[in-house]
């Protein structure tokens, strides 16, 4: 079943439903690979300064962490909650909606549909900083698409923690309870 975009975004229709396509192929590991490339690329497309953000840093570094079991889902979740609250404070539009990218990236470990969510974000930063430029948001949506199908479609998927680390970007998210055994589907 086709996602369905959750922000105003000026779109290649036909592009975005390539790249659905994909992501339905994909599995949550793979999705979280491809969401932090599409993340540390819209930083980079921006000239973002703070790319070594600890909260940032901390995000992926959490996301890393439940791709290989060793973080919790709801560790993700604070992680893409923090660089929320880190868009929220910057003054600049076009920052804000490039840390949603990264934000949604990240939570990408909680659930696989933030994938899309940020993906569909990259648009609006590309509608931002090329407006009515259709060739901007194709050559974006075509790197998505690339980006997603060259990533190695991973056999595991985590359903459960596997670790005690305790996920603590700035004010401290997570108990370090739980854990999480990987779930090895057919």
């Amino acid at each position: 079943m086709a996602t369905l975009t959750k922000i105003k975004i000026s779109d290649d229709i036909e592009l975005r439903k390539k790249l659905d396509e994909e992501y339905e192929k994909s599995s949550q590991v793979k999705l979280c690979k491809y969401a932090i490339l599409l993340a540390e690329h819209i930083l980079t497309t921006i000239k973002y300064k703070d790319m070594d953000n600890p909260i940032i840093t901390a995000g992926y570094e959490v996301n890393k962490n439940w791709q290989e079991g060793t973080a919790r889902k709801h560790d993700v979740r604070q992680a893409g909650f923090q660089i929320h609250q880190l868009a929220k404070s910057s003054q600049d539009i076009i920052t804000q909606t490039a840390l949603r990218v990264v934000g949604q990236a990240v939570a990408t470990g909680h659930m696989r549909e933030h994938a899309m969510v940020s993906s569909d974000y990259a648009i609006k930063v590309i509608n931002m900083l090329f407006p009515n430029d259709m060739n901007a948001v194709r050559r974006e949506r075509l790197w998505q698409i690339e980006t997603l199908s060259n990533i190695e479609n991973g056999e595991k998927d985590y359903c459960q923690v596997k670790s005690t680390k305790e996920f603590k970007p700035a004010a401290g998210a997570g108990n370090g309870q739980g854990r999480r055994q990987p779930i090895h589907h057919p």
